[in-house]
């Protein structure tokens, strides 16, 4: 792919979920996204300048990859009944999308794999990200916080899933990393300082540790400080003490995965 200029949000992977819908973008060249939706959850990431498809478990072979992509050549906001005329009038015939006109489709050199076939909203990105993610997690344009982190994660081999959404109770919590193990799971969240410096934040984030303890995660928070200047001195050997007290990691092997946290640049070792 050629490299194009980047900014946040320019490309936006969004998940395609059914063959009709693949079937419009690719012979009609549009697809759409509710307005409320977009509203909701993208706010200052729109528009996109590219659109690419996370494909789910209907499509085979192709299944939870991203393997297409288009240019967005305008972007209207219409009506569903406008869309799909033929249906026959209700109340879902006054709901408002924005309909995304494309560019044929592309397909990639190599699909973005996604390792635990995991649930997906909308991923907004850079052209950067985009073009040079290997799985779904590469993708993921949080945070400088949550971007060292996940470069110290891949550099020690420590699997994990990244804005990954849990429902616990009457609430949905989106974690900064899951790291799932052979005898619980860990809750990964880097702390930015400007965020979690607000009072109000103390009890919001006692009330979701509390809950994602009572569905057996075990929740770790680092600080700015902590990530930028000793993710490998302090925040890895944590994770790993935490992961190998959990039973080990657990990958595509057959057995977990454990670490020395005292060398986490030597041998990792086997359960």
């Amino acid at each position: 792919m050629e490299y194009k200029t980047e900014s946040r949000g320019e490309v936006l992977v969004a998940i395609m979920n059914n063959l009709l819908d693949f079937a419009i973008a690719r012979d009609k060249h549009w697809y759409r996204i509710p307005v409320r939706s977009a509203e909701r959850l993208l706010k200052d990431r729109w528009p996109p300048r590219w659109l690419a498809f996370y494909q789910t478990k209907h499509f085979g072979r192709e299944a939870h990859a991203v393997n297409y992509y288009a240019s967005v050549l305008e972007i209207r906001q219409v009506f569903r009944w406008q869309l799909f005329p033929e249906e026959p009038h209700n109340e879902k015939s006054e709901k408002r999308y924005y309909q995304l006109l494309l560019s044929p489709l592309e397909r990639l050199p190599r699909p973005i794999l996604s390792r635990r076939f995991r649930l997906i909203v909308f991923i907004p990105t850079t052209w950067g990200k985009f073009a040079s993610a290997v799985e779904i997690n590469d993708l993921y344009d949080e945070s400088p916080l949550e971007d060292r982190l996940w470069a110290e994660l891949k550099r020690y081999e420590i699997v994990a899933e990244r804005q990954h959404f849990v429902e616990t109770k009457d609430r949905w919590y989106t974690l900064d990393f899951a790291v799932f193990c052979d005898q619980g799971k860990i809750d990964v969240e880097t702390d930015g300082d400007t965020w979690h410096a607000d009072p109000a934040r103390i009890s919001l984030d006692n009330q979701r540790d509390n809950d994602l303890t009572w569905l057996g995660w075990s929740v770790l928070r680092f600080n700015g400080q902590q990530v930028r200047e000793s993710a490998v001195e302090y925040c890895i050997p944590t994770i790993m003490e935490t992961s190998n007290r959990l039973g080990g990691i657990v990958t595509e092997s057959i057995m977990p995965r454990t670490f020395d946290p005292d060398d986490p640049s030597g041998p990792r070792q086997m359960t």
